[in-house]
């Protein structure tokens, strides 16, 4: 017999016990949505800095990729574990934990002098920022009752202007300032969220604590245990030129796959587990974690490699290349916004799969040399304009998808899809890089690529199908 609870038909009774004290949703949406801003922005502008902060920590080019590095571990590992404690301690604690973690670990970077101490450092920002989208995901479950639904797909569009002025501000900074501006910069803006939260947005009700069922801290292991393993073997498998046979890929990678096993042998055992099974790959809930590590997750990969394949293939130089993103930033947060107010006719299948077939057609188009006198530049960026308008198309649908099945666990499945999108793009990003180290030809290469993913796509198609429909509001 099934003893797992019937999600849907508690939904209605949880709803009914909502919060009552009105809020200032517009407000709230803003609080939320500049924490949002600002993790997205530190996600890229390091990426900017890593040649200043080289010089300016005396440091090699290895030990400086570790900051990303590290930010990546303490990201995809904290996910689940941000995205369960919003569920067992509140949204809004949660919430000003991380901002304040974040915030802190931000200032910490800033005043470091030892290349150690701030990849330790950015792990722990890392940590902080991963509670971000969780949390405010469910506070805007809580507060935005039967607009929840096109609040959260404006998400979306939140991201992409981060990806976007990142980079800008790296160089601002740089070139007219120091590298470490690039982390004091969020320490302003933290502790504005943190007041403007205390101010604005209510107090998490009782009913969020769960004192009785504790936390299962032998799933938390052990997820976090797989997950960095497999993270350390797909850098290595990425940054390094060495075969699959390695013992830096193959330790790791057997780590983590005897990790996952007991994890998913854990939660389907344990009578309060970490995550539940069905929230992972239960009906409806597997098929939208699998639509967004497919769709979203590997055209992410796909779009964060568009720089490294204009310089190999055309020459294009450092600046020029990164500037090719903006194009796909700009299609990808207009078409979240059409969407999302459209999305309550459309229903969640039709987005999706309109988006992936034009991801599919923009990916090819990047795979194949210009056409029609068009210059490689201004190929490149209608390419990548036209992968944006892919993704800004699936993301409100594939956002909603899954929350909407069950929106008392917002937090959880906000964060089991944030780390679906990050498995797809880190798989993609390592094994891309793995087949160009030894190339004698990478740009030709990573057009196969790109070709692949295309058809990798294609062939995922009919999964949208089992996609869960909905109309309306949730």
């Amino acid at each position: 017999m099934n003893s797992q609870p019937d999600v849907r038909g508690i939904e209605g009774t949880v709803d009914r016990l909502a919060i009552t004290e009105p809020v200032n949703r517009v407000l709230v949406f803003m609080i939320v949505a500049l924490a949002l801003l600002m993790m997205s922005i530190d996600s890229t502008i390091v990426a900017t800095i890593l040649h200043a902060l080289q010089h300016g920590l005396g440091t090699t080019v290895n030990w400086v990729a570790w900051t990303l590095t590290a930010y990546s571990f303490g990201f995809v590992v904290m996910l689940p574990i941000s995205g369960r404690l919003s569920e067992q301690y509140g949204r809004r604690r949660v919430f000003l934990g991380s901002v304040a973690v974040f915030t802190l670990a931000s200032l910490l970077c800033g005043l470091a002098d030892n290349i150690f101490v701030l990849v330790v450092l950015r792990a722990l920002q890392a940590a902080g920022g991963a509670g971000f989208t969780p949390s405010a995901t469910g506070i805007i479950v809580d507060h935005f009752g039967d607009a929840r639904d096109r609040a959260v797909s404006l998400f979306g569009s939140i991201f992409p202007i981060g990806a976007m002025i990142g980079p800008i501000f790296g160089g601002l900074f740089v070139s007219w300032w120091t590298w470490r501006a690039a982390f004091l910069v969020n320490v302003p803006i933290g502790i504005i969220v943190i007041l403007l939260t205390l101010r604005y947005i209510p107090r998490d009700p009782s009913r969020r604590k769960r004192a009785s069922s504790g936390i299962d801290a032998p799933g938390m292991l052990l997820l976090s245990g797989g997950l960095l393993a497999g993270m350390l073997a797909v850098t290595h498998l990425g940054g390094t030129k060495t075969s699959m046979w390695s013992a830096g890929f193959a330790v790791p990678l057997a780590i983590a796959l005897v990790a996952a096993w007991a994890f998913f042998r854990h939660i389907g055992r344990a009578s309060h587990p970490f995550v539940a099974p069905h929230l992972i790959y239960g009906p409806d809930f597997g098929t939208v974690n699998l639509v967004n590590m497919v769709f979203s997750g590997v055209t992410i990969g796909v779009v964060a490699l568009i720089p490294l394949y204009a310089a190999n293939r055309y020459g294009i130089g450092a600046l020029n290349a990164g500037a090719l993103l903006i194009a796909e930033g700009a299609a990808a947060i207009i078409m979240s916004v059409v969407v999302a107010l459209v999305l309550r006719r459309t229903g969640h299948r039709l987005p999706i799969f309109s988006g992936a077939v034009v991801i599919a057609v923009g990916t090819v188009l990047l795979a194949l040399p210009p056409r029609f006198g068009v210059t490689p530049y201004a190929w490149l960026a209608a390419s990548a304009f036209v992968i944006g308008a892919g993704m800004g198309t699936i993301n409100p649908a594939s956002r909603n998808a899954g929350l909407q099945l069950a929106p008392r666990q917002a937090s959880t499945l906000a964060a089991l899809r944030t780390l679906s999108l990050q498995i797809g793009s880190i798989a993609t990003i390592s094994i891309t890089t793995a087949i160009l180290a030894g190339s004698a030809d990478p740009g030709s290469i990573q057009a196969w690529v790109y070709i692949v993913a295309a058809l990798l796509i294609v062939a995922a198609l009919p999964v949208i199908s089992r996609v869960p429909e909905h109309h309306g509001s949730w």
